[in-house]
């Protein structure tokens, strides 16, 4: 009778214990088959179930497993503390007594990209996703901005020398700068050496006119001593001689005091101190001059040119005869259209330009010497294999790309050639499938991580 009431007692229990689970979801064995499956989000719990519910360890909602993506019979448990703990079910560490945490079945793989790449050296891998460009093959037009001014042209530089020592008895220029013509006054000057030869000459019209020889001898060492035709022949007729001799300009232009080394600098382009410059003239009346003595210079301002000032980047494309368009500064609405005339074969000092020049007339343009200019040079027409600027990374003499491989970017060295405007031309290193990033100093914390390969 007792062993009969104990077995009803037993049946009553497990009756109410299954009651009490079917109202939470059923824990599946681990080898059932089923075709939804729902899990815990918590990875530590590791609940599996065949009906959303919620998880008996923890009350958070059951989420649907994708397919084939986290089957249970794939599960793998590992201790947080010792890797080397591998279980296929949930328990504790044998070594530490911590929960076992569920393994990854997929571990090797992060996101879209493989582990392997994550594990390439800093210094010869860049993971990125950055845009990519590739090399593109065209003809271009190179057309080059320059800088420059404007500058007197030397080839029409004219010098008034004193061919006779003197005093200068009359100056006739007043200022710097003054613009003279060809055949005006400069100064007067009284020579002890023109007068002898005056009177040389006169001498021998009274007292042997039938010499010719000697007469036309002593009238070409007038000529020579700086006497003009007609003045010798003033002599001649008056009979007596001029104790002063004017002396005439042979040029057209702005006279500059030569004895003083102002006007403009030619080889900077630049004009000197103006105190020095708005002074008055050292040649005074009554001072003495040299024979061979430079006194005045002379620059012709119808006659300049344009200095424009050419960086390394550009010096292979410009060459003499190119097309060049100039943009005055003081008269932007001027511009005009010329030629480079001559390229300079050396740097000036303390420059990092070359230096071209382009002749013009200024007899109407009226450009003031010493002006700022902008000019566009058209070159010659080149075809080539263009990259982007930015794609490219200059690390001093080499330059650098960073070429799509896989998930990432390797450091890779190019040769180049010429850059115009946005582009730079690739010599060497890809070809024309090869991807490369758009931004090369994007992918460069510090030039000195980056390890190159050829």
């Amino acid at each position: 009778m007792k062993q009969i009431i104990f077995i009803s007692f037993l049946l009553a229990m497990v009756a109410v214990f299954s009651c009490n689970n079917n109202k939470s979801p059923q824990v599946l064995p681990k080898n059932d088959a089923v075709k939804e499956l729902y899990t815990c989000p918590m990875p530590e719990d590791s609940v599996f179930s065949d009906k959303p519910g919620s998880c008996p360890k923890c009350g958070m909602d059951l989420v649907k497993v994708e397919s084939n993506d986290h089957q249970h019979e794939e599960a793998e448990y590992t201790c947080p503390m010792h890797p080397e703990i591998i279980r296929d079910k949930p328990g504790t560490c044998p070594i530490c007594g911590m929960d076992l945490v569920r393994k990854e079945t997929e571990s090797k793989k992060l996101g879209d990209v493989d582990l392997e790449a994550l594990l390439e050296p800093t210094n010869e891998f860049v993971v990125s996703s950055i845009p990519v460009t590739t090399m593109e093959q065209k003809r271009k037009q190179i057309e080059i901005d320059a800088l420059g001014t404007i500058a007197y042209d030397t080839r029409q530089v004219g010098s008034i020398s004193a061919r006779v020592s003197g005093r200068i008895e009359k100056l006739y220029v007043k200022y710097r700068f003054q613009k003279i013509s060809k055949g005006q006054k400069i100064l007067d000057i009284y020579s002890p050496e023109l007068l002898t030869a005056q009177e040389n000459l006169l001498f021998l019209l009274k007292n042997d006119a039938g010499n010719t020889g000697f007469i036309e001898a002593a009238k070409r060492k007038l000529l020579l001593l700086g006497m003009s035709s007609d003045q010798i022949q003033q002599v001649v007729q008056s009979g007596r001689a001029s104790h002063t001799i004017t002396i005439f300009s042979n040029y057209s232009g702005h006279i500059h005091e030569a004895s003083s080394g102002i006007g403009m600098n030619t080889a900077s382009g630049t004009m000197r101190d103006i105190s020095l410059i708005t002074e008055e003239l050292s040649l005074k009346e009554g001072m003495y001059i040299q024979k061979g003595q430079s006194v005045f210079t002379i620059y012709n301002p119808d006659k300049a040119w344009a200095v424009l000032n050419i960086f390394g980047d550009d010096q292979a494309l410009i060459k003499k005869g190119n097309a060049v368009r100039v943009f005055p500064e003081t008269v932007p609405g001027k511009d005009f259209r010329a030629a480079i005339d001559f390229i300079e074969p050396f740097y000036r000092k303390e420059s990092k330009t070359l230096t071209a020049r382009v002749y013009f007339n200024n007899s109407t343009l009226q450009i003031p010497i010493g002006s700022q200019v902008k000019a566009i040079i058209f070159g010659d027409t080149k075809e080539a294999n263009w990259l982007p600027k930015n794609a490219v990374l200059s690390l001093g003499m080499d330059k650098v790309v960073f070429k799509k491989m896989g998930e990432g970017f390797i450091a890779k060295k190019i040769n180049t050639g010429i850059i115009h405007d946005t582009h730079i031309q690739v010599l060497g290193g890809l070809t024309m499938n090869d991807s490369v990033a758009v931004n090369a100093q994007f992918l460069m914390d510090s030039e000195s991580f980056i390890k190159i390969k050829n």
